[in-house]
């Protein structure tokens, strides 16, 4: 444990970022895997949730949860699963 007051207040701040990026990236990993299970159903809310996901990746984008190839590749691989 730190001693000098900035040292713990750096704590302090890594943890709460800490959790805040696992939340997003577990909302974003969510809305992908309900997306993909609705298109494996045949769900009537597919394009719904296409667009959630894709909302989803380009949030944790922007946060800088996933580098921008990555979530060019997700984006991609949604949408062709989508078209079929």
């Amino acid at each position: 444990m730190p001693i000098i007051k900035s040292a713990i207040e750096r704590v302090k701040t890594n943890e709460k970022a800490q959790r805040r990026n696992a939340a997003q990236l577990s909302a974003y990993r969510t809305a992908v895997k309900k997306f993909q299970k609705a298109q494996v159903a045949g769900s009537d809310d597919v394009k719904d949730l296409y667009i959630n996901a894709i909302s989803a990746i380009d949030r944790a984008k922007s946060k800088g949860l996933i580098k921008a190839n990555k979530a060019a590749r997700d984006k991609s691989r949604l949408t062709s699963k989508l078209a079929k």
